[in-house]
């Protein structure tokens, strides 16, 4: 199978997601790419709407960001699962307006449990990192 295939069919559940919702008016409109083996990207730039502190990217934000990015790596592989557990780690604070890189890669996967690896990063430097378990939709809502 194609590899936009898959994605494209792994995604119609997810068309109005808040942060790449292609059907969202308030989507932040992110797009990933494939990379090698597993390992997905995008680009971000943030805005002042987004902030937590003043100037300061809010941590829900950096979080959503890190989950959107292992959900599209699985997407990637496709395979459509959630979040069942999930870790941040908030390295330096991150300007509302940087210029962001967010890069995933699938580590493990054992009878439909994936552990997967994200980070954030600005000019090359990590900024924050998440590493999250997925489980396999079992439901589709109506």
């Amino acid at each position: 199978m194609n590899p936009l295939d898959r994605l494209d069919r792994t995604r119609v559940h997810h068309q109005f997601c808040v942060l790449c919702g292609d059907q969202n008016p308030l989507s932040l409109g992110l797009q990933f790419r494939a990379g090698e083996n597993t390992e997905i990207s995008t680009s971000f730039k943030g805005k002042s709407t987004l902030q937590g502190y003043h100037g300061i990217l809010h941590g829900g934000v950096i979080g959503a960001l890190l989950d959107s990015a292992m959900t599209h790596c699985l997407f990637n592989q496709g395979i459509e699962a959630v979040t069942a557990e999930m870790k941040v780690r908030y390295l330096h604070e991150i300007p509302c307006d940087a210029e962001l890189k967010l890069i995933a890669r699938l580590i493990t996967q054992r009878k439909g449990l994936y552990r997967v690896q994200a980070e954030i990063r600005m000019a090359g430097k990590p900024m924050a990192r998440s590493e999250g378990k997925f489980v396999i939709r079992r439901t589709t809502p109506v």
